[in-house]
């Protein structure tokens, strides 16, 4: 039953990173930029909570309400600025824009709330468990996270395919010359696709806040965790970054049962398996999109 456990929780944590890594890879899948800053905006997203949720006189968890339509707005005006700008030069600029994007925030977080931990409050709801067996327990909150990570998933994936702002999107990425004869404007669609990237990182971050405590320099840690995950699903896949997800949080957990100094050794050595064997990823294809 251990082994069971391990599994059950690693899928919890996949989970999280799945929603972590979404916007990663939807910007990649469209405009081919790594967001490098992509951990710091989830960190940003936290504080904004921790910072948003007495004001507004509600529990933390409620503060997604404001915070991420406020992300999304931020992350549609900086794609149609700063990123933009950068994309029409050439990828290695978006790279060292982000990057100092990333080194900004960081230190403007370092400067306003110093390196002491944050957390989003739920109160005592964080404790609460579902006993499956006398040995195995799943987290109200990780299942909650996991269930959110499903729905937002498969509501990008109906966007995607189902609406015409969505279609338009994916021939965007596919091939951009193509779609502007068509009379596509690729300049908005990039920025609504930054906007829902920001929209569910910000929703990533209130849910790390919720999970453990975060501090200023927490985005890169989440960043490599989002990175191995989009790699491992197949870059610009929807459903692949679930599937991503949920292997790499199983092998993080299975290398902790054996060893606790094996945790993240197991994820990195299943990240560089699936890079050896398939680097496209389990699931990606040669469309940007799928």
């Amino acid at each position: 039953m251990s082994w069971v456990n391990a599994l059950v929780q690693g899928a919890m944590i996949g989970g999280f990173y799945a929603l972590f890594a979404c916007g990663l890879s939807l910007m990649f899948g469209v405009m081919k930029v790594i967001n490098l800053a992509h951990g710091d905006m989830a960190v940003v997203a936290g504080y904004t909570a921790v910072f948003l949720a007495p004001k507004l006189h509600v529990a933390g968890v409620w503060s997604f309400i404001v915070v991420v339509p406020l992300f999304a707005l931020v992350g549609y005006v900086l794609q149609r600025t700063l990123l933009q700008k950068s994309i029409d030069r050439d990828p290695f600029t978006t790279l060292l824009v982000t990057f100092g994007l990333s080194v900004v925030i960081e230190n403007l977080l370092l400067q306003i709330y110093s390196a002491n931990g944050q957390s989003v409050n739920i109160g005592s709801l964080i404790s609460k468990s579902w006993q499956v067996s006398s040995t195995l327990y799943i987290s109200y909150v990780s299942l909650v996270v996991l269930a959110v990570a499903v729905l937002m998933l498969g509501a990008l994936q109906l966007f995607l395919s189902k609406t015409g702002t969505g279609r338009q999107i994916r021939a965007v990425s596919d091939d951009r010359e193509a779609a502007q004869l068509c009379g596509a404007n690729y300049r908005h669609l990039f920025g609504v696709a930054a906007a829902i990237a920001f929209g569910t990182v910000a929703l990533a971050g209130i849910s790390f806040g919720i999970m453990t405590q975060f501090a200023p320099t927490s985005g890169g840690v989440n960043l490599l965790f989002a990175f191995e995950t989009v790699v491992i699903g197949g870059i610009g896949s929807v459903w692949g970054t679930l599937i991503g997800g949920i292997l790499l949080g199983m092998a993080q957990q299975i290398g902790a049962h054996i060893n606790p100094a094996y945790q993240i050794l197991a994820g990195n050595a299943l990240f560089l398996l699936v890079l050896a064997v398939r680097p496209q990823g389990l699931f990606g294809k040669k469309t940007a999109l799928s």
